[in-house]
């Protein structure tokens, strides 16, 4: 597997199977028609001014260049072998990234180490940028633990399944700093089917009120499962910070350069005590939304294709290849490094130990509670009962 191939890959559709997104999409879609959007790298990796955020990205080296490169490479191979291990039985579930990669990493690596993330459940990239090894991450899909690290270790909460919830985490949590004087600032992240939950309207609501220094990353992929955008909202996401007396800008979310000029930006509004902001990553979903969906049944090939033509790892090779900015060599030790990072992933998923079949019944109560006791004891009966069949 080349470190790209992923991004060709197209997904199967059933014989006779048609797709009613066609005509609707294809112009919702169509690539670099948007005068609103911030880019800095065009899909071709040409490299284009922008007089209010080349300043973000102007001490950007070469070497810094590829580090991106690599970071998007080793985020896009992980993902793809954990989707590799849910289909073989592996993994109960996978939420793939699969063309997201420069949102996650372009946001991801404009953050401070004394930043705090607030993710949902698909930020594998921006967990990659904060130092969690990527390991971590599946013992909560193949059903070994709840989540698999410290948060506090790297700054990175939890996965959050319920939808936008971590919004309102976020904003009360940036609230707090705030309130003890840090100057650091909180990002939560969250996609563009979340945008329609009445949590993140709360937290838009609670953060401008309390001016709280905190950046609400949303990863528009174009669809809430099989629901496209413009059945959510009758303006783009970005605009809705108006309401809500913030400012909000919408960014190319294939330009991994763009993305982290602009959180650059957002988060130094945050540091500034120029309270919250939004910040639309214009995206798009290359595969399904988990493995247990088929996106074939709600939208066209034309769509993904075209789509595919602004993948955000081959515009920045491209952008380092014209500038001379690297060899073949880089590649070649980049693809052994993605090889050697895909057989790692395999083998400690396989080695996971089973989790206790009784740390469920753990800290559900500070202090314990009887009708917990009841439920463990009767739940030790019932396992009990294995063993004496086993007996018999």
């Amino acid at each position: 597997m080349t470190v790209e191939s992923t991004a060709a890959r197209k997904p199967r559709r059933s014989a006779g199977t048609k797709s009613t997104a066609g005509k609707r999409t294809t112009a919702r879609n169509a690539p670099g028609t948007d005068p609103e959007l911030v880019q800095l790298l065009t899909p071709e990796g040409q490299r284009v001014k922008n007089a209010e955020y080349d300043k973000y990205v102007a001490g950007v080296t070469p070497e810094e260049l590829r580090g991106l490169y690599r970071d998007m490479v080793l985020t896009r191979r992980f993902d793809a072998e954990a989707t590799s291990l849910q289909r073989q039985g592996e993994l109960g579930l996978w939420a793939s990234l699969l063309g997201q990669e420069a949102a996650q990493i372009g946001s991801g690596r404009a953050l401070r180490d004394d930043d705090y993330v607030f993710p949902t459940y698909r930020e594998h990239g921006v967990a990659w940028c904060r130092g969690v090894d990527p390991t971590n991450l599946l013992g909560m899909f193949r059903g070994v633990n709840n989540g698999g690290w410290d948060p506090n270790g790297n700054n990175f909460h939890l996965y959050t399944i319920v939808i936008g919830s971590q919004t309102l985490h976020a904003t009360g949590y940036a609230m707090g700093i705030a309130k003890d004087g840090a100057d650091s600032a909180v990002i939560a992240y969250f996609g563009d089917g979340a945008s329609s939950q009445g949590d993140v309207a709360e937290s838009f609501t609670f953060s401008a009120v309390y001016n709280a220094p905190v950046v609400f990353f949303c990863q528009n992929n174009q669809w809430a499962i099989s629901e496209p955008t413009e059945r959510q909202t009758r303006v783009p996401l970005y605009q809705r910070a108006q309401g809500f007396g913030f400012p909000g800008v919408r960014v190319d979310g294939n330009d991994v350069l763009a993305c982290l000029a602009v959180t650059r930006w957002a988060l130094e509004r945050a540091r500034n005590g120029e309270g919250p902001t939004l910040v639309e990553a214009y995206t798009y979903r290359m595969g399904a939304h988990t493995t247990s969906d088929d996106p074939t049944k709600y939208r066209a090939d034309e769509e993904r294709e075209a789509w595919e033509a602004k993948d955000p790892i081959l515009r920045l090779r491209r952008h380092l290849e014209t500038s001379n900015h690297t060899d073949d060599g880089f590649f070649a030790e980049l693809e052994d490094e993605s090889e050697a990072l895909g057989r790692r992933v395999r083998e400690a998923v396989r080695a996971m130990p089973d989790p206790d079949h009784f740390a469920i019944f753990e800290n559900v109560y500070a202090d314990g509670h009887a009708l917990v006791d009841e439920e463990r004891a009767q739940f030790a009966a019932y396992q009990a009962s294995f063993a004496d069949e086993g007996g018999n």
